[in-house]
């Protein structure tokens, strides 16, 4: 029988982002903490310009 080939994957791809978001980068320690490369203010702004709300669309 053939042996299967073994991938490479010693350099994982890095995700794409939105250009705003360039250098986003999140981790969980060993603690289970959340940790982030942004200001969770930052990203909140950011969410607020670009998503749009279903439960905020009737309001005025």
């Amino acid at each position: 029988m053939a042996k299967k080939k073994i991938e490479d994957t010693t350099t994982p791809e890095k995700p794409r982002v939105h250009k705003d978001l360039n250098g986003f980068d999140i981790k969980i320690n060993s603690f289970g903490e959340i940790q982030m490369s942004y200001d969770i203010e930052k990203i909140n702004q950011f969410l607020n310009k670009t998503v749009d709300d279903k439960k905020l669309r009737n309001r005025k």
